[in-house]
């Protein structure tokens, strides 16, 4: 049977730099499962692989979009089969990494269909959501599709946006939702998921660390340089990007970057915490601790073990 290794877990907690090791040592490649890596251009604050890192491992699923084109989950879900594919074909070991639960969620549990975007209604909510804040349509969508309501992010505006249009279509068409993308056990690929659980007050200074070395690296003049084209909605949440566009908006005063700077990390924070609560969900994850107290290799080691117990039934 053909396999896949997934590599998740919470922002900064180290799964590129231990999948790129895997991929060295396993002869594999990686399929990007991060719904902001996907744009051409966002580079710093979306932390993508180095050119040096993708010249050593084949990299897929990133830059293949412009930030004003929707990327939605079905997008991915059909790009990452027919990668997987590819890099099994060429008899090598595809290794899903990413941070996007849904995006590792439809590949492991299959993808829903969903009705097609409504543009008036859309356009209904998204003026709702400008007038009276993203809560009211929170409580709206909590009100007609609770079950839902429980998967989303209430601070994710466009899945929120996105899940009342589809819950208000789907009781205009009173019929029920239908699986239409298989998981891919039932396509005949074995995996095997592995979820790295960083100590969390370790995984928060990272985060604040990384932060600070993407300002370094030019995160500011990236951001302004995205302006001069059209953003669409998908790419507009990106975190840190819309702090920033925001600030700009508002006139860029120097005195309060520093302000922003904080509120970027705070809310990336928060995010991750958001991840830990996401994938925790997730069903046969093999947690690992993958921490500045244990060494890349002993990692590796580990996760080669189960490959070879789990994947190759030795």
């Amino acid at each position: 049977m053909a396999r896949v290794l997934f590599i998740l877990g919470p922002t900064a907690s180290g799964k590129s730099r231990l999948a790129l090791e895997l991929a060295r040592q396993e002869d594999g490649e990686i399929v990007s499962a991060d719904s902001m890596q996907v744009y051409r251009g966002m580079d710093i604050g979306t932390a993508k692989p180095t050119a040096a890192e993708r010249r050593k491992v084949r990299h897929h699923l990133i830059d293949i979009c412009r930030p004003s084109r929707l990327f939605s989950v079905a997008d991915f879900y059909t790009r990452a089969v027919k990668a997987i594919r590819d890099i099994q074909s060429r008899n090598r070991l595809p290794i899903v990494v990413g941070g996007s639960g849904l995006y590792i969620r439809s590949l492991l549990q299959g993808l829903e269909s969903t009705p097609a975007s409504d543009p008036v209604l859309r356009k209904k909510i998204e003026k709702q959501c400008r007038s009276q804040g993203r809560e009211f349509i929170w409580n709206k969508l909590k009100k007609l599709a609770p079950e839902t309501a429980r998967r989303v992010d209430p601070l994710n505006e466009r899945r929120v946006t996105r899940a009342l249009e589809i819950a208000i279509l789907s009781a205009r068409k009173s019929e029920k939702i239908r699986v239409r993308f298989p998981p891919l056990a039932e396509i005949g690929v074995e995996t095997l998921v592995i979820g790295l659980n960083p100590k969390r007050e370790n995984l928060y200074l990272k985060i604040n660390e990384r932060i600070d070395q993407m300002f370094r690296g030019g995160w500011l003049r990236e951001a302004r340089l995205l302006t001069r084209q059209r953003i669409a909605r998908t790419a507009r949440q990106a975190l840190g990007y819309r702090h920033l566009w925001n600030w700009m908006k508002d006139g860029a005063n120097k005195k309060n970057l520093a302000a922003v700077k904080d509120a970027i990390k705070r809310d990336t924070r928060h995010f991750a915490k958001r991840q830990w609560t996401w994938f925790r969900r997730e069903k046969n994850v093999r947690w690992i601790d993958f921490d500045t107290d244990r060494s890349l290799q002993s990692c590796v080691s580990q996760i080669r073990n189960g490959l070879n117990s789990s994947l190759k039934g030795t």
